[in-house]
């Protein structure tokens, strides 16, 4: 839970790509744009402040050893009892807080389910007074900071363009592995190292903060033991296929257009796990796919260090109009 901005306060909402989670000396929040279809009226949450007494929408600071988007997830759910997974993001603000520290809060769309609506325990308390679903129009109006009028404006495109209903392909490049150099066996074995397994730990929360159902992997060894803690978690199979394997690519053998063919006509949220070298080809078919023209941006969001990964946003309605926009998470180990 944070203070209202300062005057000194702006959003960005522009861009294909948004990068997330470096680190530096600013103040780093999350949160969302939490929506719904009353109806088939569409509805913003809005949350009143007790101490402020101000309007806005849900977010808060992150918390130690958390990424951004498990942060959106978590604050969300705590101030309002809705739990969501993420859509497109909507925009970035920044602002100086009374320490002058510059604050910067990453904003994701988020549909609020009716299942999740009738779930939500949410009580009015010494945080949070209510929460309302109104209109875009009323939510413009009612919003007490400009900076959060911004994000809303972004949204209100995304709905405009028919972009809100969207699923994400994520494109994962491994944790830290054994260093080829001093690993005698085959380079497909080599395991993670214990960084690459605390990775391995760490992007759980994130990836399923925006609901991933299935996780497909090259079959070797760094990529499946990559996923494994998340598919421990979800309690699902990791789906190994050397079609995505850099002994393949090596080989002029991979093909990752076969994988993310299947994985665009099933429209589900889904992980895709793989090597440096073969994630712009990846990148690449997710583009061709969706008939999205090419770009710098491909080779921004392919450009992976180890532990990273770029979440791909396509309409769950019309895959083939094109990649909504792309966000690539660092790791913090």
């Amino acid at each position: 839970m944070t203070a209202g901005p300062s005057h000194a306060a702006s959003a960005d909402t522009t861009g294909l790509t948004v990068v997330a989670d470096r680190p530096d000396r600013a103040v780093y929040a999350a949160g969302g744009l939490v929506w719904r279809l009353v109806d088939g009226k569409l509805r913003i949450l809005l949350i009143h402040r007790t101490k402020y007494r101000d309007v806005t929408l849900p977010k808060g600071k992150v918390d130690p050893g958390e990424m951004l988007a498990e942060t959106a997830v978590r604050e969300i759910f705590e101030e309002t009892g809705i739990r969501v997974h993420l859509g497109a993001p909507v925009g970035v603000s920044r602002y100086t807080m009374t320490n002058r520290k510059q604050k910067i809060v990453h904003y994701w769309a988020a549909e609020a389910t009716d299942e999740a609506v009738r779930a939500s325990a949410f009580v009015p308390n010494r945080e949070i007074a209510a929460i309302e679903w109104v209109s875009i129009k009323k939510a413009r109006a009612r919003l007490s900071y400009p900076v959060d009028v911004e994000i809303l404006d972004a949204f209100a495109k995304l709905a405009a363009d028919g972009a809100l209903r969207t699923f994400p392909l994520i494109v994962l490049r491994h944790a830290k592995a054994a260093s080829r150099s001093v690993w005698e066996g085959p380079d497909a074995s080599r395991p993670l190292t214990p960084r690459g397994r605390a990775q391995a730990d760490a992007i759980v929360g994130p990836l399923r903060a925006f609901g991933v159902e299935r996780i497909v992997s090259s079959d070797a060894r760094r990529c499946v033991e990559t996923v494994t803690p998340l598919a421990k978690s979800l309690g699902t199979k990791v789906r190994k296929t050397a079609l995505l394997s850099q002994d393949a690519w090596d080989e002029g053998d991979s093909d990752p257009r076969t994988v993310v063919g299947k994985r665009v006509r099933a429209r589900k949220p889904a992980v895709l796990c793989s090597h440096g070298p073969v994630l712009p080809d990846i990148l690449r078919e997710i583009a061709l796919a969706t008939g999205t023209m090419p770009g710098s941006y491909l080779g921004s969001a392919s450009a992976l260090e180890v532990g990273a990964f770029s979440v791909v946003h396509l309409s769950a309605t019309n895959p083939g109009s094109g990649i909504i926009s792309i966000e690539t998470h660092l790791p913090k180990i």
